[in-house]
């Protein structure tokens, strides 16, 4: 399958909401390699990030003495884990607004990314639905061969806003599986932020790593 190469942002369904899976290059054929492609092609197009610098976290989460993005087109800033990187102001897809990402080190083509955006107004009764349905979205987008199904489906806040995260465990047609979570917090301006992570292959640390990212996120 092919899909050309975006000049900005997925649209938003009408009313406001999270955006699609970015349509940014061509999905992988093969599966095992889905991450690495996704983070490979953070530098393939140029993007921007208004402001982002490290900082210390501040919370109380497993990350709480790690270093911090912060991310000023997004409005929220989130933990770096131990062993990740992030990615400079240039290496974005027009979708995305800043991003974290980790390599594989057990031998196998793969990685972990985190990826954070910006979205449209969404009420506060369409939070479950929204989220649930871009994580799915997200999903057969990058793994169109394979299912998932929700791990996980719960209302949360996020620096006392209101917001929602959903995991799916995702088969990727190939007899391997992949961790996807997708966090959707209600800005302090009205509109939405999110924060989207994605391990494959997975396994207990991948998977904590990317869900102890999203979970340290806060709004500024």
């Amino acid at each position: 399958m092919t899909t050309p190469p975006l000049t900005g942002p997925p649209s938003v369904p009408p009313g406001g909401g999270v955006p699609p899976a970015p349509q940014a290059v061509a999905r992988p054929r093969n599966r095992r390699t889905m991450v690495a492609v996704v983070v490979s092609v953070l530098v393939l197009v140029g993007g921007a990030v208004t402001a982002w610098w490290l900082t210390r976290d501040e919370d109380g989460s497993s990350l709480a003495d790690r270093p911090r993005v912060t991310d000023d087109a997004a409005g929220i800033s989130y933990a770096i884990p131990e062993g990740w990187q992030r990615n400079k102001k240039g290496d974005l897809v027009d979708a995305f607004t800043s991003s974290i990402t980790m390599k594989s080190t057990g031998g196998e083509e793969g990685g972990s990314v985190v990826l954070a955006g910006r979205a449209g107004s969404v009420p506060k009764s369409q939070l479950k639905e929204q989220t649930e349905d871009a994580a799915r979205s997200n999903a057969e987008y990058f793994y169109p061969d394979g299912r998932s199904s929700i791990e996980e489906s719960r209302a949360t806040t996020v620096s006392d806003r209101p917001a929602y995260t959903v995991a799916l465990k995702v088969s990727d047609g190939e007899g391997g599986t992949g961790h996807l979570r997708l966090t959707l917090m209600t800005a302090r301006d009205g509109g939405s932020s999110y924060l989207l992570g994605i391990a494959q292959p997975t396994g207990p640390q991948e998977q904590q790593e990317v869900d102890a990212v999203l979970e340290s996120a806060s709004l500024s």
